[in-house]
């Protein structure tokens, strides 16, 4: 029986899963935002917000757990001094996940996996139009 079995197995061996994941997170922490198909988002999803924990906590013992998850000694570098520090007064939720829709190729659902105290960038807004918009006034 598979009860309260809730791993996302994505196709993938253990191994191969946990790497990827690995990478994914790395990913994340290095560039603030990530784009994937919205399976994996949300099995990173965990893995990330358990790091930004670790991050929080600060120990040596919680570094080298966290080095030893995500295979990337620079990753880890970047969570415990930039990521952990920001989330010190947030207790949970450190990640948000944006759908995107299907992919062309494979007509999988994308997503975004990225921080929640980033602020997603607006939609620019014409400069022909904001002049017009001054001259009718």
């Amino acid at each position: 029986m598979r009860h309260l079995k809730r791993t996302a197995k994505l196709g993938r061996t253990s191994e191969h899963r946990n790497a990827m994941l690995a990478n994914l997170v790395c990913s994340l922490i290095e560039h603030k935002r990530v784009t994937t198909s919205l399976a994996k988002a949300k099995a990173a999803r965990s893995v990330a917000e358990k790091m930004v924990t670790l991050g929080k906590k600060g120990t040596v013992a919680h570094r080298r757990l966290a080095v030893a998850r995500l295979h990337q000694e620079k990753a880890a570098k970047i969570l415990f001094k930039d990521i952990a520090p920001a989330f010190k007064d947030r207790r949970s939720g450190y990640t948000r996940i944006i759908k995107l829709g299907q992919r062309n190729g494979d007509a999988s659902q994308s997503a975004i996996l990225e921080w929640v105290d980033t602020v997603a960038p607006a939609a620019p807004v014409a400069p022909a139009a904001e002049v017009k918009a001054e001259e009718k006034k």
